[in-house]
């Protein structure tokens, strides 16, 4: 093709086995569990080996059970460290235990540091030893180190293979350098620039590197201004500053200020994605809420919140009990008040996902929380009185009850303004209290918002006299 012809769409040559979601084709899938199961080795490797490693994962998480140990034999050579990287944690658990400490410790040998550390640190601690017994002296110091850190921090996110230079170098003796030096990692953009203590005061792109004559000093080439990364920073954290200032990497530094890691923007992305499923997922009590989760755990995380949820269904439940017999004279009473507490609960619900987003992401500070709160309270009063009048109207029309048209309409108005106020009160007072407001903030405004949806529009048809 010459350069003035264009570029066409039948020019490039779509992977047949994925559909245009670039999920796998459910009928490539079952042919391949079809040669696995009929132990067909080559011709599951001849279907498999074309595929992306990323592709390879979640064709092995979508095998059955039962098949995985068959599949992975079959696999052999093919899934190696970066498929394994790819996997899902409960499959690559499963997977692991089925290898011996000498076949884990050369995947790990394979992968970055913390690729590698994500494959051993659930492992049990005697299995742990075993594997880092098997494992190089350098590969063994930094992957201890790694351990060493708190869970989902930036020291166990960290990549150790990095470019560090100081910075009386010239340009030019970083080019040779880095060309002459053939242990160094050769997947990088990024040139660090370090102090003797080996602290971090500048950085270089390559590009820059590259484009600059040979005997200009590093320090006048890098950047000064840096984001540094504490070690023992919180990955979520980590996340939110490199979308803040829109980072591609950043130095990691230990206690001392010494540079010992740095972090990639494809190891934030997988970061982002792992902390807003889990919130979304901890609002409604579903736990990892992840498809490969052994059902045991599963059923227990969801047990647990819906026994929570029984107990504040019982107390909304005798708050109804009071009223019963008002209810019992006007059976109106009974088919109308589900309808103010449920709209009150979505309510309820849309300020609290609001919320527990602004508190994730670190909008909502003490320095606007005030702010926040009349905010919402405007809000749930304006939604209030427009539903209000709405099914206000509409009930006083349909049943002729003008009073009851009213009761439901000031209920509806009630509840809305409670829903609104306890859908940012409560997942901020568990924040100031250290506990996660995704995990209980939604029982709780549940719970409010049902009792006094049946609370207010009883008590107020009680206090009209509607039943008598």
């Amino acid at each position: 093709m010459s350069e003035a012809d264009p570029i066409r769409t039948e020019d490039f040559v779509a992977d047949p086995h994925l559909d245009e979601d670039d999920q796998l084709k459910s009928v490539f899938v079952r042919q391949v569990f079809d040669a696995v199961e009929a132990g067909e080795d080559e011709r599951v490797r001849e279907l498999v080996s074309p595929l992306h490693p990323a592709d390879i994962a979640d064709l092995f998480e979508q095998a059955p059970s039962e098949l995985r140990s068959a599949f992975a034999a079959s696999l052999a050579e093919l899934l190696d460290g970066d498929v394994i990287a790819e996997l899902n944690d409960h499959v690559r658990e499963e997977l692991i235990d089925t290898l011996d400490p000498r076949e884990v410790a050369d995947i790990a040998s394979e992968l970055e540091t913390d690729d590698a550390v994500a494959i051993i640190e659930d492992m049990e601690e005697e299995d742990q030893r075993a594997v880092l017994r098997e494992l190089s002296p350098d590969d063994r110091a930094a992957i201890e180190e790694a351990l060493s850190y708190p869970e989902e921090s930036a020291g166990r996110l960290m990549q150790r293979d990095l470019i560090a230079v100081p910075e009386h170098m010239t340009v030019g003796d970083v080019i040779d350098y880095l060309r002459d030096n053939q242990d160094l990692t050769t997947d990088f953009w990024e040139v660090f620039v370090v102090d003797p203590q080996h602290k971090p005061i500048g950085t270089a792109h390559l590009s820059w590197i590259l484009r600059t004559p040979r005997n200009v000093g590093m320090s006048d080439v890098m950047k000064r201004e840096q984001t540094l990364i504490p070690v023992d920073m919180d990955q979520e954290e980590v996340a939110l500053r490199f979308q803040k200032y829109a980072l591609i990497s950043a130095a990691v530094v230990d206690p001392s200020g010494r540079l010992v890691g740095m972090i990639t923007v494809d190891d934030v992305v997988h970061i982002i994605q792992e902390e807003a499923s889990e919130d979304i997922l901890k609002l409604s009590g579903a736990g990892d809420g992840d498809i490969n989760e052994p059902i045991i755990m599963t059923v227990r995380t969801r047990l647990t919140w819906l026994i929570v949820n029984l107990g504040t269904a019982i107390i909304a439940s005798s708050v109804v009990g009071l009223f019963q017999g008002e209810i019992a004279k006007l059976a109106l009473l009974a088919v109308l008040m589900p309808i103010v507490s449920g709209m009150g609960g979505n309510a309820g619900t849309q300020t609290l996902a609001v919320v527990v987003r602004a508190l994730a992401i670190n909008q909502l500070t003490d320095s606007n929380t005030v702010r926040m709160i009349f905010r919402e309270f405007r809000i749930a009063l304006a939604n209030g009185a427009a539903l209000g009048l709405l099914i206000g109207t509409g009930v006083a029309f349909v049943f002729g009850i003008p009073e009851l048209g009213l009761v439901i309409g000031v209920a509806m108005i009630l509840n809305n303004l409670v829903a609104g106020l306890s859908g940012i009160l409560i997942p901020v007072t568990l924040d100031r209290l250290r506990i996660d407001p995704a995990v209980s903030s939604a029982v709780f405004v549940t719970m409010m918002t049902d009792v006094m949806g049946f609370f207010s529009f009883l008590g107020l048809a009680a206090l009209a006299g509607l039943a008598s």
